[in-house]
């Protein structure tokens, strides 16, 4: 662990607070990633439930411009480049890469000796589709914890993508179509980025091109695509990959792909109920967020003493922080609906969580 900052005023109160409408910064009278409509908003990426529309001004990192405006149409927005300082009634801001999709940041807070960072979503193992996670040292972390869970343990991407490719290179040889499920922002072009085009054509949801463009825009590789539209010759789907949001699975798209073997890539496939219940053929662990050790890590360089946790499993993680002799506790946002979104790895179902008894020490 790295060597603590100094230590901050005492006589400071907490530079983030949560109010109805969001994570608000009394001293400069902003909001990070608010879920009512206000005034001034930070948003740390351009997920739907960190960013939404109806704010008079936008703050994001430049690299996220694109996907953003894609997302929300003509908005008032000013950009940082990664480590840009800007001065906001005293308290300097700035934004540090996330690596959890193209254009995610963490807000960096310095005001009267403390330093504060929200984190909002990350993933702390590195892909070509966005810059990399960066620590960040302060006095105070607010930590997402989606898969906060000492059994979430993912294995390198790059053998997941090789099971990826493997799968569609079998449906090919079968003759089968291959429908890959993953949501439209992130995950679809962290796919993409992975998927092998020797085997064959790459198709794609009308809601995932766009955002495509978005990062093509921004100088990431992507290999060619289809938008499903204009496929016009059947005998094609026998040979492509058809990547799709996973609402798709149960619209035409999935009348048009009869007799496709589907699979869907997440977080979430890492349990056993979870594939089951979906009722695929293949589930492909693959998540845009830090696992177990990819959050207690993260935590750990920051060399913060106090840790605010928020959306996903925040009681377990709060505990273990405790136990480690940190200033440890939640805080509840309206973040991780999945539902609304079909367009991140959110908060899993109550359902779909290992019950307290099946945790293991870390």
């Amino acid at each position: 662990m790295p060597p603590p900052l100094p230590s901050a005023a005492a006589a400071v109160g907490d530079l983030v607070v949560r109010r109805p409408e969001g994570l608000y910064c009394p001293p400069g009278d902003f909001y990070i990633d608010p879920w009512r409509a206000v005034p001034r908003a930070i948003i740390t990426h351009a997920h739907a439930d960190h960013a939404r529309g109806g704010h008079g001004a936008y703050l994001c990192a430049a690299p996220g411009e694109g996907v953003l405006r894609a997302r929300l149409g003509d908005i008032r927005l000013q950009t940082l480049a990664y480590g840009q300082t800007i001065h906001v009634q005293g308290v300097t801001v700035s934004l540090h890469p996330a690596g959890h999709v193209l254009g995610s940041a963490q807000v960096r807070l310095a005001w009267r000796g403390q330093v504060w960072v929200v984190s909002g979503d990350y993933k702390t193992e590195p892909d070509r589709t966005c810059a990399p996670f960066e620590s960040v040292r302060c006095h105070c972390f607010i930590t997402e914890s989606t898969f906060g869970l000492p059994i979430y343990r993912w294995r390198p991407s790059a053998e997941v993508f090789a099971e990826i490719n493997g799968w569609w290179q079998g449906n090919v040889a079968a003759g089968r179509p291959s429908l890959l499920l993953g949501y439209s922002f992130g995950k679809a072009q962290r796919l993409l980025a992975g998927l092998d085009p020797a085997i064959g054509p790459i198709v794609v949801h009308s809601a995932v091109e766009p955002l495509n463009e978005a990062y093509r825009a921004e100088g990431v590789a992507l290999p060619p695509t289809l938008r499903f539209s204009e496929v016009k010759d059947k005998a094609l789907w026998r040979q492509a990959v058809v990547l799709a949001p996973p609402s798709a699975a149960r619209g035409p798209m999935s009348r048009t792909l009869s007799g496709a073997s589907d699979a869907m890539a997440s977080g979430w496939m890492q349990l056993r109920g979870a594939r089951r219940r979906a009722g695929l053929d293949r589930g492909f662990v693959l998540s845009d967020h830090a696992d177990w050790p990819g959050l207690v890590g993260a935590i750990g360089a920051t060399g913060a003493e106090r840790v605010i946790v928020t959306h996903g499993q925040e009681a377990v993680l709060v505990r273990w922080l405790q136990e480690q002799g940190l200033d440890a506790s939640s805080m509840e946002t309206d973040y991780g609906d999945e539902a609304a979104n079909d367009t991140t790895d959110a908060v899993v179902p109550a359902a779909e969580a290992p019950a307290p008894s099946d945790q293991q020490a870390p």
